[in-house]
Parts: structure tokens; sequence; C-alpha cells
């Protein structure tokens, strides 16, 4: 039997599937949205002081401004090195503007200026681009700074007199703004955590399949071998041959020839399994038996103690068809007995049923089966049927994403008395179509 070595998924997940400390957070487009905010932030003041007559203190507003217009500036040309922040830069960035953007706001009338709806702008911008912790703390720092500035803050004179708003809508305002920060970064964090793992995801799907393409190359450039060391060997046969005719029988050298003889005959014999004709080479490497399929899928994840059983359901012949051998449908097969000869406690046994529409492969396990809360959402990335140090929960999403792209359909239930069962379906007009493409 052969155990199962998962090497390949820790590199995978050690060189592609771990998030590194470098953000997708640009400091070109952090600086452009930081100048946009300056020129807004400074026509919104002189408008307001200038046309409108409004008394509050512009000069401790334009130096406010003015740090902001700095750290640009510095943002600038220090990006030129490092083109992409890293997640405590791009949080220390954005900590400072929601501060400034607190004194500014503090400075022209508090939660009574409606542009303190600007403070959902950071914790966006961290939702969707930072780690959750960075989040976090950012939309702590905002509701800090609401809180701060409900109580804290120069009022806003309108016209020739002040106009003050009730208590009770100052903490509806600070209210509107808590939730709309929490739920907002909620939200925005979560669109953002699973369009990135669907895209690492696809990756490591992507991965999958070149392996198993590599592989189909391999065998390929063995029969092309195969068929290239015919000819030295039938060269090498018909030497040896005279040689043991010519040489004394009794002599060392003649029972050399012998074993270059014999060896030459146990190599041509390995060559014709590797080389076979156009006609039997479409028959057995591009198409095959779905027992053969199922058995070639299954050996690289055999393990000692567990029976892996196939069971052909079909007793009419006139409904079988030759099943194309391609790294898609190979994968896909390998992943879900791989799985479920992982979970078994004695045995997986492998049932195919051919009907006159289609192909129906069940494979099933003696195991625990699927609980209740991975099962509704199984075929999902990084949903991992095993504990966290055995899987990465991508076996089953890519099986299905590679079955569904071949035009077949795949089931995930449990028995009714113990294990699980996965059913996959082909219709047979879409497996004669792969067919004739794969010849």
């Amino acid at each position: 039997m052969i155990k199962y070595d998962q090497k390949i998924w820790q590199r995978d997940k050690a060189s592609n599937l771990l998030p590194t400390k470098t953000t997708l957070v640009r400091s070109r487009t952090l600086v452009m949205i930081r100048w946009i905010a300056v020129i807004g932030q400074l026509v919104s003041l002189l408008t307001v002081y200038y046309a409108l007559d409004f008394d509050f203190p512009i000069l401790y507003c334009l130096l406010t401004v003015g740090l902001s217009a700095t750290l640009n500036i510095f943002i600038f040309f220090r990006g030129g090195q490092n083109p992409n922040l890293s997640e405590n830069e791009a949080g220390f960035y954005l900590s400072f503007d929601i501060i400034q953007l607190g004194l500014l706001i503090g400075l022209t009338g508090g939660l009574q200026n409606p542009f303190a709806i600007l403070f959902l702008v950071p914790v966006m911008i961290s939702a969707t681009n930072l780690p959750i912790r960075s989040t976090i703390i950012l939309s702590l720092l905002v509701i800090l700074s609401v809180s701060m500035l409900s109580i804290f803050h120069r009022p806003l004179p309108w016209g020739n007199e002040i106009l003050l708003l009730s208590n009770l809508y100052l903490v509806a305002i600070w209210v509107a703004l808590v939730i709309s920060t929490v739920v907002i970064a909620a939200y925005a964090a979560r669109i953002s955590v699973e369009g990135s793992n669907m895209a690492k995801a696809l990756q490591a799907s992507q991965m999958a399949l070149a392996r198993e393409q590599r592989l189909s190359a391999i065998g390929a450039l063995a029969a092309a071998a195969a068929h290239q060391l015919g000819t030295p060997l039938g060269t090498i046969a018909v030497a040896s041959k005279e040689l043991v005719r010519d040489l004394p029988i009794e002599s060392h050298a003649n029972k050399d020839a012998q074993l270059i003889r014999d060896e030459v005959v146990r190599c041509r014999e390995i060559l014709n399994q590797l080389s076979v004709s156009e006609t039997e080479e479409d028959t057995i490497y591009s198409r095959i038996q779905a027992t053969d399929l199922i058995e070639a899928a299954a050996s690289p994840h055999l393990r000692q103690g567990k029976n892996f059983i196939i069971h052909d359901k079909t007793a009419d012949n006139k409904l079988k068809l030759l099943i194309p051998r391609r790294a898609e449908i190979m994968h896909s097969l390998g992943n879900i007995l791989e799985n479920a000869l992982y979970f078994a406690k004695t045995s997986v046994t492998a049932e195919i049923e051919w009907q006159e529409k289609k192909l129906i492969i069940e494979i099933l396990d003696d195991g625990p089966g699927f609980s209740p809360n991975v099962l509704m959402r199984l075929g999902e990335p990084y949903i991992s049927t095993r504990g966290q140090d055995n899987g990465h929960g991508l076996g089953l999403f890519i099986a299905k994403n590679l079955i569904e792209r071949t035009g077949g359909d795949i089931d995930f239930k449990n028995n009714p008395l113990v294990g699980a069962k996965v059913r996959v379906l082909w219709p047979v007009n879409v497996i004669e179509s792969l067919t004739a493409t794969s010849v």
C-alpha cells in the first residue's frame, strides 16, 4: 500500500496560501486618495469661511490639512522604493487619516458637521485590503473619535446665531456612525476575505491541474522514449546473439554475452509495456475503462489496513464506454478517494453504474461521515473536513470545480447507517464528446 504524503500541500501552503506582510494597498493609490481629500478639505474650508461667512478657527484647520499634505509628500517620495505598503504602514497612515479628520471635524462643529460621514472611508479601505486585525483596530479608533467628538468640539456658527441641535439628535448621529462603521467594516471584510479565498483556491486548483498535466506529459514522453530505444536494443540483441554463437560455450565471454542477451530481452519486455502502436496508445493512454480509471486515481492514496473495493454494477457491456484519461478527471477523483481513504475505518467502496444516458460513480466509506455544518458548505474553498493540521479545505473544492469543468455533477451525502457517500455523475453524451476531443 502507498501512504499519502502531504508534503506537496504543505509546500503549496507555505509558498502560496499563507498571507504575507505586504498588503494590496499601493502607496501611489493612497497618495492619490489623500490628495483628493486634501483638495476637498481646502475647498470646503475656504468656501465655508469666506463665501458663507462662518466663523471658525481657519488657521488651525489649515494647519491640520497641512499635516496631511506633508505626510502625503513623505509617502510619495518613499513609495518609489516600496510600491506596496506593509500592514503596519497602511494601518498607521489610515490611523493618521482618522485622527486628522477627527481634529478637523472637532474644530468645525463636531458631529453637527455633515462631513463626519467621511470617518467611514478609512474603515472601508482597511476592510477591503488589510487583515481583520487592522480593520478592528481602525474601527475602534473611529468609534473612539466619534465618541470624543460628541463631547468635545467647537460649535459651528450658523450665520449670526449658533444653531444648537438637540442632544437626542447628536446621540442619534453618534449611534448611526458607530453602527455604520461596524456594519460596513464587517460586510466589506467578509466580501474581501471570500474573494481572496476564492482567488487562492482557484490558484491551488490550477496548480493541481498543472501537476496532473505534467504527469500525463511524462507518460507520453516515456512512450516516445520506449519507441526510440527499441532500435538500439534490437542492434544489441543481434550482436549478443552473434557473440553467443561465435564464442566458445564454456568461456566467460560467452556467459557474459548470454547475460547481455537475457537483459536485452528483459529490457524489451519492459519497453513493450510502454511502447505501443498508435491505435493501442489511444486506447490505453487516452481512453480506459471506468474501473481502471478509478484504480489509477486511487493508487497514490491507498493506505495500510484499509481495503479499497471497486464494484461495477453494470451487467450490459454494450452500455460501457471508454473514459478519457484527462487530468481534470484523474485529479478530481483522486481528491475524493484520498478524502474517503483518510476517514474510512476499514474500507472504501467505489461503485460504478452505467445507464443509458449517464455514468454514476459513488464512493462510499465506513468513516464518521460529514458533520452537518460542514455538509452544507462542502465544495466551497477552505471548508475542511479534517483537523487544521491535516488539510486545507481545498481538495473537495478542487474536485467539484474540475468535475463541473468537464460537464459532470457531484453530490455529497451521508449514508443512512454509517460513513459518507460522494456521488459523481457524467452524462453519456458528455463522455463521448470528451473522448472525441482527447483522441
